[in-house]
C-alpha cells in the first residue's frame, strides 16, 4: 500500500524513516551500526541509515557473481525482462506520492518539483529502457559466403552504481534501468545524506520480481563503502555520478585493481550565452532563472555563468530581478516554495565561501545573497553577481548552489570564447533569434548537450554527459547508456 506525502511527513517529524542494505544473504554478523539522517530545513533527525562497511560490499558481491552466473536473471529472454520491469515502472508510479515525500525531507528538494518533475522522469525512465529492451540488436559482418561473422553485446557482469544526493530517485534509475535491462546483477550504493528512496524503490523492485540477487543496495559512506566498490576486483564497472575530486578517484580504483570499466558524469559549469538578438527577453526569462536556480542550483548542469552581449545586460538584468521576486525561499514541503535549503552544513558553509569571496574579488551583488534565518538557517536566497571576470573564482569553480555569475560580451567569437574557458564541458545554453548563428555556436562550445533558446538537459531518448573535466567514458540516457553496460563480442563461424 502506497504512503502519502503527509504520512511520510509525519514518519520524518516522528524520526521513523529508514533505510539498510538489502542483500540477498544470511551470512552478515548479527551486529549492525546505524547513523542519523537528517532533514536538512531544519536538521531534525528524520530517521536511520545502516552504516555498512567492506564486509556488505563483499557479500552484496558475492551474491551479484553468483546471480549473474546462474542466469535467474541474465539469461532471461529480453521479453520476459521487460514485463518485469514494465510491472516495476508500475509500482513506482503508484507510491510516487510516497517517493516524492522521501526525497523531499532527505534532500530538501522543494515538494512541488520531486511531485511535477523527479519522480514522473524517474518512471519515464524506467518504462523507457523497459520497452526498448526488446528492441536492440546485433549485426552481422559481411563477410565471404563460407563464413557467418556476428557482432553480439552481452552484460558486462556486475555493475556498481554510485549515486549523487541531489537528485536521489532520479539518478537511482538513470543508472540502475539501462545496466538491469543489459542482464547485469547491480549493486547500488546511495549517498550516505539521500538514502531513502533507494532504499523503497529497491523493495518495489523485488515486489515486481526482480531477482534480489541481480538487484542490491549497499548504504553507507564513501570511505567505507564506495572505496571498497570501486577496488573490488570482482566488480566489472562501476557507474559514478558526483564530484570531478572523488570521479578521480574512481579511475584510480580501477587502475589500482582490475581495470573495471569506469563511468563518470562530473561536475560542470555550464554557460547561458544572451545575444543581443534573443527573443523577448520577457519569454526567455523563465528558462534563464531555471537553468540557474532550479533544485536551488544544486545540480550538475546548472547554468551557473550568464554570458550576456553588454548592450541587453541591464535590460535583461531588470527582468531577472522582476521574476525573482516571486520565488519563495524555505520548508520544502511547503508547495509554493522554489528554493530549500543547502543539503548538509558542510555544502552550506562551501556556497557561503563563495559569496564572500565573489565580494572579496570585486564582483557586484546585484540581487540576493541573505542566508534566511528560517528552520536551521541553511537557506539561501537566489543570488546574482554582476560584473564577474574570467580570472574570478566564481567564474571558473562550481558552487552548486542558487548563485549565478554575469559576465558580458561584445562579439559572437567573444562569446564561444568565454563559453569555453572553463575545465568542464556538461551542459550549455544559447539564445538567438538567428538560425545560422545558433548553428555556428552551438557547434563551437564544447559540451555534451547544448539548446537552443531553452534550458534542456533534453530527455530519456537523448544521451546526457560532458566533454572535458565533466565526463569520462560513456554517457547517461538513451540508447547510448546501454554501450557501458555490455561487452561487443565478435563470434565467427566458418564452413
Amino acid at each position: 500500500m502506497s504512503c502519502t506525502k503527509e504520512h511520510i511527513f509525519d514518519s520524518a517529524r516522528d524520526g521513523k524513516l529508514v533505510a539498510r542494505a538489502l542483500i540477498d544473504t544470511d551470512t552478515m554478523p548479527q551486529e549492525e551500526a546505524f547513523f542519523d539522517t537528517l532533514n536538512p530545513f531544519d536538521n531534525s533527525v528524520i530517521g536511520q541509515v545502516q552504516r555498512c562497511d567492506t564486509r556488505h560490499v563483499n557479500a552484496a558481491v558475492e551474491v551479484a557473481r553468483s546471480c549473474f552466473e546462474s542466469g535467474d536473471w541474465s539469461r532471461l529472454s529480453p521479453s520476459e525482462r521487460k514485463i518485469i520491469m514494465q510491472r516495476w515502472a508500475a509500482l513506482v508510479e503508484q507510491h510516487s506520492e510516497e517517493l516524492a515525500a522521501l526525497d523531499c525531507v532527505d534532500g530538501g528538494k522543494p515538494i512541488s518539483e520531486c511531485l511535477a518533475t523527479d519522480i514522473p522522469e524517474s518512471i519515464q525512465t524506467l518504462s523507457w529502457y523497459a520497452e526498448a529492451i526488446d528492441k536492440l540488436f546485433g549485426k552481422v559482418a559481411p563477410t565471404g559466403c563460407d563464413t557467418l561473422a556476428m557482432i553480439v553485446k552481452e552484460p558486462v557482469g556486475v555493475v556498481a552504481a554510485i549515486l549523487p544526493w541531489n537528485f536521489p530517485a532520479l539518478m537511482f534509475v538513470w543508472k540502475v534501468a539501462p545496466a538491469l535491462v543489459a542482464g547485469n546483477s547491480v549493486i547500488v550504493k546511495p549517498a550516505e545524506q539521500t538514502s531513502l528512496s533507494a532504499y523503497r524503490l529497491v523493495q518495489l523492485a523485488y515486489e515486481a520480481g526482480i531477482p534480489a540477487g541481480a538487484l542490491s543496495l549497499v548504504t553507507g559512506f564513501g570511505e567505507e563503502v564506495g572505496h571498497p566498490l570501486g577496488l573490488h576486483q570482482d566488480i566489472d564497472m562501476a557507474s559514478f555520478t558526483g564530484s570531478t575530486e572523488v570521479g578521480r578517484l574512481f579511475l584510480g580504483y580501477a587502475a589500482q585493481s582490475n581495470l573495471k570499466g569506469i563511468v563518470l558524469e562530473c561536475g560542470g559549469k555550464s554557460p547561458q550565452v544572451i545575444f543581443q538578438d534573443a527573443y523577448a527577453l520577457e519569454e526567455i526569462a523563465d528558462d534563464i532563472l531555471s537553468a540557474a536556480f532550479w533544485n536551488m542550483g544544486e545540480n550538475c548542469s546548472c547554468g551557473s555563468r550568464l554570458i550576456v552581449h553588454r548592450t541587453i545586460k541591464d535590460e535583461l538584468l531588470s527582468v531577472l530581478k522582476a521574476r525573482l521576486a516571486s520565488w519563495k525561499v524555505g520548508n520544502p514541503q511547503d508547495p509554493d516554495v522554489s528554493i530549500g535549503p543547502m543539503v548538509e552544513q558542510v555544502h552550506f558553509d562551501k556556497v557561503c565561501s563563495h559569496l564572500e569571496n565573489a565580494k572579496a574579488e570585486g564582483a557586484r551583488l546585484v540581487w540576493g545573497g541573505r542566508l534566511l534565518e528560517d528552520g536551521a538557517g541553511m537557506c539561501i536566497e537566489p543570488t546574482i553577481f554582476d560584473d564577474v571576470t574570467p580570472q574570478m573564482t566564481l567564474f571558473q569553480e562550481e558552487v552548486f548552489g542558487p548563485v549565478l555569475a554575469v559576465t558580458c560580451f561584445d562579439s559572437e567569437e567573444e562569446a564561444i570564447a568565454l563559453a569555453n574557458d572553463t575545465d568542464y564541458g556538461l551542459a550549455a545554453s544559447l539564445y538567438t533569434a538567428d538560425v545560422r548563428r545558433a548553428h555556428r555556436v552551438s557547434r563551437a562550445i564544447r559540451a555534451g548537450t547544448v539548446s537552443v533558446n531553452c534550458f534542456s538537459e533534453g530527455d530519456i531518448s537523448t544521451p546526457f554527459g560532458g566533454y572535458k573535466q565533466s565526463g569520462f567514458g560513456g554517457r547517461d540516457n538513451g540508447a547510448e547508456a546501454f554501450e557501458q553496460y555490455v561487452e561487443t563480442k565478435t563470434i565467427w563461424y566458418a564452413n
